[in-house]
């Protein structure tokens, strides 16, 4: 079997309320989408989230790899040598992993439409659903505890409160859920980088109360050791998320015991498989994993659902990525019915309706 003709797509989609986090506001988001057609007519389905900040790449970046890389990689080989197309990419595009993902997750959509299953059954199978938090950005107090209700009775059961450009505006916030709505939900917190180890120390302190479930990326991803100080002054468990982007990241903070979870993300880390690689680190290591997301459409949002049914050690996902976009052109991919994610039967990814 060889892939014989490349498509991609470019998809701007406006949210439909623009959210704030501890570096950035966003309105918008752009995902280009990759479809890869062989021979034996099967069809696989990529996406690309390019984020300046995360990822290194724009959208033009995205669509100049396509055109200047992968259509003379890809086309007319066999689509059944991924971890040859990730190396080759790791070289020809470095620094460029939402395009590295995109592929990654289009080769291993047509792998699984071969094999006649959905994805997550021919990456390891071990789950059937998983629950996803919902995030809430940062907005005043009162805006804050009326989008926490709104979630709540849609069936949510996971909160994740962004934060980090106020400490004690944060520490009220997450008094006042609780205040209001009770301990029927988990409640987790994310700085975005927005803390000092003392700030976050003194966070955690302040909130005890509250119970909150996992703190993620307190400080930022180029000191380190800051983020080793709080897990190590915390009594609940430290995420990193912006610190963790290679396989070598997620070694060496395991290694010195920096960190007690990891976020990842496939765009952020490159696609599947090098997910794979960063997810069997973090199970010798003794840490629990979270699947996470950037501002993906429906389709990006099925990859991650699929890898974090896969393995044991994923009992986190924070997947709700798609839910803000408008226009987003896929739909029926998987279902999420009272904040539970459940993967589609189809083969894949699912059935693409483009």
């Amino acid at each position: 079997m060889k892939i014989i003709d490349i498509e991609y797509f470019r998809i701007d989609m406006p949210l439909a309320i623009p959210y704030t986090i501890a570096y950035e506001t966003v309105s918008e988001t752009t995902n280009i989408i990759l479809k890869l057609t062989t021979d034996k007519g099967l069809t696989g389905w990529g996406c690309a989230a390019p984020d300046q900040e995360v990822t290194g790449e724009t959208p033009e970046d995205v669509i100049r790899n396509i055109d200047t890389i992968l259509i003379d990689l890809l086309k007319n080989k066999s689509p059944f040598q991924i971890a040859w197309f990730v190396d080759q990419l790791r070289t020809l595009c470095p620094n460029a992993s939402s395009t590295m993902a995109m592929v990654d997750i289009a080769l291993h959509d047509l792998l699984a439409r071969k094999a006649k299953l959905p994805l997550y059954q021919l990456l390891g199978g071990y789950r059937t659903e998983i629950p996803t938090s919902i995030t809430i950005g940062i907005l005043p107090v009162k805006e804050t505890i009326e989008q926490a209700r709104y979630f709540l009775d849609k069936g949510f059961t996971i909160l994740k409160l962004k934060g980090g450009l106020h400490l004690e505006e944060d520490i009220e916030k997450i008094i006042k859920l609780r205040e209001h709505y009770g301990r029927d939900f988990l409640l987790r917190f994310d700085a975005n980088q927005g803390y000092t180890p003392e700030e976050s120390i003194s966070f955690i302190e302040k909130t005890a109360s509250a119970g909150i479930e996992i703190l993620e990326q307190p400080t930022k991803q180029t000191k380190e050791e800051q983020l080793g100080e709080v897990t190590r002054n915390v009594p609940i468990p430290v995420m990193a998320d912006e610190s963790i982007k290679t396989l070598k990241d997620a070694f060496r903070l395991s290694r010195h015991d920096l960190i007690d979870m990891v976020n990842i993300k496939i765009m952020k880390v490159g696609g599947i498989l090098e997910a794979q690689h960063i997810n069997s680190v973090s199970k010798a290591a003794g840490m629990e994993v979270m699947v996470g997301c950037l501002d993906e459409c429906a389709l990006g949002i099925s990859a991650g659902l699929h890898f974090a049914l896969s393995r044991r050690n994923i009992e986190y996902a924070d997947l709700d990525g798609h839910l803000d976009l408008l226009e987003d052109p896929f739909t029926n991919l998987f279902t999420l019915k009272n904040g539970i994610l459940y993967p589609s039967h189809e083969y894949g990814l699912g059935a693409v309706n483009f």
